[in-house]
């Protein structure tokens, strides 16, 4: 089995040689580290996801053109729900959750659709109300397929879901390069101080990850965003006269913004939440084999069915509570390979810190008050990665002239109408809205793609 990992640096492919490896596990699934050690354990996991929860947030507030209020508010919910969602991973009510230290957070994948309905519904309130029903909406395909995942698997074959993870990877970009140059309709877009700024927190992250020291590695981003925060900071560069109106604290409120539904903006987010079954899958069973638990069997399947039973009720929750998809992160599975332990009692300690880093504004307030061209610096490189990883997924698999034929119809047509979105504009409404995304047209071209030709014998 390929196990395809998806986190805050996109998806990572686990070669199936290596899944009979284990890790040197010094605390074990169901063992109970002392105090001190559970803390500095969960730290270090914060630490190495923190910045993929809220990036998605702050990625998306700009395309939709939302105030701090409501950014700091939705970054504040991105992780609350995100401990919520740990602890119901790690806890395992029944059978919903792994029962392992899964980690949850806001996925990435689901970003490009997310943007398109948002700007199309005309931002604001209004775009927040269509995408957290929408995706409320499609949550239950990820439970329905938890019950029917190895059958998934012949279908979104590691070529399918390396053209859809590339194609994420690649239509995010100009959102990326948009924050490296300010932000949509800044004044000073593209001034040498904007691509400055964005160049030293890029260069930060590549010496810092390319680093021998792996506490600098896995820290790369949230120290290169820190760095150009510092630097926003003494140029001037950051307003913090919205922290003064902010409340005590954030209270989670159900469809706060409302909740509206489009068809078209149901499916391309449909699909991702089939592609995402296929890589949560991956994840639990890279996070199962570095634990030292089995990669197969009965008790092994159990968990990645429950797994992803999880992972499509919390985005359901994630939903409910103003905040995007949430997802298994693959970082978790560094840590516990650095640290050896895999208790999931210390996700107990990870999802409370969530909750209580959400439910102060502050933070999200801090965190929302960053320039664009700092936020920017590091995505470029997320968005990057997570390209290059869907070709490292296509790899795994032989390119033959049916491969070949596959990618590049999925390609062609996924980047054609990205870059002349004009091409469908003659087609009916329902239709223009649907193949308008380069992830849903790209994607269902692939799939339809290795289903309709003939496999060379």
């Amino acid at each position: 089995m390929q196990a395809v990992q998806e986190g805050d640096l996109g998806v990572i492919e686990v070669p199936a040689e290596e899944s009979t490896l284990e890790s040197e596990v010094i605390y074990g699934l169901e063992a109970r580290p002392p105090l001190g050690e559970t803390v500095l354990a969960a730290i270090q996991h914060l630490l190495s996801i923190f910045v993929g929860i809220i990036t998605p947030t702050l990625v998306l507030s700009g395309p939709l053109g939302l105030d701090a209020e409501t950014t700091t508010y939705l970054v504040g919910m991105a992780l609350f729900v995100s401990g919520v969602a740990t602890f119901i991973q790690a806890k395992r009510f029944g059978p919903i959750g792994s029962g392992l230290l899964s980690i949850q957070g806001t996925s990435f994948a689901f970003l490009g659709p997310l943007i398109a309905a948002g700007t199309a519904a005309g931002g604001g309130s209004a775009a927040l109300a269509l995408i957290f029903g929408v995706c409320f909406v499609a949550s239950p395909i990820e439970m329905i397929l938890s019950r029917f995942v190895h059958f998934a698997q012949k279908i979104l074959t590691p070529l399918v879901t390396g053209s859809v993870v590339t194609l994420i990877g690649l239509s995010l970009i100009q959102a990326g390069m948009t924050d490296i140059a300010g932000g949509a309709g800044a004044e000073n877009f593209g001034s040498l101080l904007n691509l400055g700024l964005a160049g030293t927190v890029l260069v930060t992250v590549v010496i810092l990850n390319r680093s021998k020291n792996q506490y600098l590695r896995m820290g790369s981003i949230v120290i290169g965003l820190i760095v150009g925060y510092i630097i926003s900071l003494f140029l001037g560069l950051v307003d913090f006269s919205s922290l003064s109106s902010l409340p005590a604290f954030n209270v989670p409120i159900p469809f706060r913004y409302g909740f509206s539904f489009s068809l078209a903006a149901f499916v391309p987010v449909a699909l991702l939440f089939l592609i995402t079954t296929i890589e949560s899958t991956g994840d639990l069973t890279a996070t199962s084999m570095v634990s030292g638990e089995p990669i197969e069997g009965d008790l092994y399947m159990k968990r990645i069915k429950g797994g992803i039973l999880g992972d499509g009720l919390n985005s359901m929750i994630a939903a409910t509570f103003n905040t995007f998809p949430n997802t298994t992160f693959s970082q978790n599975n560094g840590v516990i390979q650095l640290t050896g332990v895999a208790s999931r009692y210390v996700g107990f300690f990870i999802a409370g810190f969530l909750v209580l880093l959400g439910i102060f504004p502050i933070v999200g307030g801090v965190l929302s008050a960053m320039p664009r061209p700092v936020l920017g610096g590091a995505t470029i490189i997320m968005f990057g990665t997570v390209a290059a990883a869907g070709v490292k997924i296509i790899a795994t698999e032989k390119i033959d002239s049916r491969a070949l034929m596959i990618l590049a119809l999925a390609f062609g047509l996924g980047l054609g109408v990205q870059s002349v979105p004009e091409v469908v504009s003659a087609m009916p409404p329902l239709i223009r809205s649907v193949f308008s995304s380069p992830i849903t047209t790209g994607g269902l071209t692939a799939l339809i793609a290795n289903i309709v030709l003939p496999r060379s014998e």
